[in-house]
């Protein structure tokens, strides 16, 4: 095994889940996805499919009729976008890693904004990159970026920037001057961005397509960009990993063969599923954004009313980030808290390691009513001490 494979460091995510799931008890908000069931007409379309036959393989770069819904999706948020930049991968994190593999050699220098999920950087520790860190600050309990620090970090010998945002775990999202700044620059040193924007769609500021500040918006179609989204976050379909990538048309045809080497192609019912999904987004993402508006606002004041709690509402995404003053171990703190108080949330430490003392609440919750016991609970756990 390589050594730089067995260096990586299991998820304390799933490392506190592992210590909570199977208890009945537990208030679980430590991954990131709702607990609502994907929407039954995507789901019909799936069976659909599988009851005409459809199990065979299909094209590296996904369905035809699929890369022009997505294509047409992305042109009515972004402006034009043809299906020759389109990808259609197995799951956001495989497109992530795909975009990674496919300009990343062995010693090449990333940055990664962060704190971020951890896939992000260790898939550029995979491929043997030398990953430099550039931290987003936290005051009054929201993160901001230092453009001057990050544009500062990225060089000539920088290959690749990995930004996501809206941010996972803090909520945090680039403006539309700071993006242009950011493509400028790495213009200038000729620095491909990858751009994981899968929360576009949980954006809570006014907007006039309804997401946020997207790279799409402010890049040329042939700029070093290549934009990563899922159909996870904002379908209610985790479970199904379906996940695209848009990029430069002259690198299409490279990412299929990648593809190839890699999982072939997605499955055709899947992405019959994703049809469905995309072409009547409005059915769906609508009522889960303001859904999770309400979620957020439900949850955030609860939180600032607790006594040595650090938190802002977030802009995007679908998190409470949040610290507790007086504790500095966020792995050992969620740990105490699934065994003393029944809440199953992220480690801040997961995402970063000045994220130590801070933890991620995912606020994605069909029922209101779970939010106000969860924090009843940290009320009464926080009081005991």
């Amino acid at each position: 095994m390589r050594q730089t494979v067995l260096d990586l460091e299991e998820s304390k995510i799933r490392e506190v889940a592992n210590a909570g799931m199977g208890r009945s008890d537990v208030l679980a908000f430590w991954f990131g996805e709702s607990d609502e069931v994907t929407p039954d007409f995507i789901r019909q379309a799936a069976i659909e499919s599988l009851q005409a036959g459809e199990t065979f393989y299909a094209h590296n770069l996904g369905l035809p009729e699929l890369r022009e819904a997505i294509a047409a999706y992305t042109t009515k948020l972004h402006g034009p976008v043809g299906a020759e930049r389109i990808a259609v991968t197995s799951g956001g994190v495989n497109a992530l890693m795909l975009a990674v593999q496919a300009v990343v050699d062995a010693g090449d220098e990333v940055v990664a904004v962060t704190p971020v999920w951890p896939n992000l950087t260790a898939q550029a520790q995979i491929m043997g990159a030398k990953l430099k860190r550039v931290s987003l600050q936290p005051r009054d309990g929201a993160w901001k970026l230092d453009l001057q620090a990050l544009l500062a970090a990225i060089t000539p010998a920088t290959r690749l920037l990995i930004v996501n945002a809206p941010n996972n775990p803090t909520g945090w999202t680039l403006s539309r001057a700071e993006q242009q700044a950011i493509v400028a620059h790495c213009r200038a040193t000729g620095t491909w961005i990858l751009a994981d924007e899968v929360y576009e769609r949980l954006y809570y500021a006014p907007s006039s397509n309804g997401c946020a500040p997207s790279f799409l918006d402010v890049a040329q179609p042939e700029d070093r960009l290549i934009v990563v989204h899922s159909f996870s976050k904002s379908f209610l379909m985790t479970g199904w990993r379906l996940g695209w990538l848009v990029m430069p048309p002259s690198l299409t045809h490279a990412m299929g063969k990648l593809i190839e080497f890699n999982t072939s192609c997605a499955s055709v019912f899947t992405q019959r599923a994703a049809i469905a999904a995309i072409t009547r987004t409005d059915e769906v993402t609508p009522r889960v954004v303001q859904h999770l508006k309400l979620c957020r606002d439900t949850l955030v004041p609860l939180l600032q009313k607790l006594p040595g709690v650090q938190v802002a509402p977030a802009d995007g995404g679908m998190y409470a980030f949040f610290k507790l003053d007086g504790y500095g171990d966020s792995l050992a703190l969620a740990k105490r808290l699934v065994a003393e108080a029944g809440i199953g949330l992220a480690p801040g430490n997961a995402f970063a390691p000045e994220a130590q003392g801070w933890l991620r609440w995912c606020f994605a919750s069909k029922d209101l009513a779970r939010l106000r016991q969860g924090v009843d609970r940290l009320g009464t756990w926080l009081a005991a001490k």
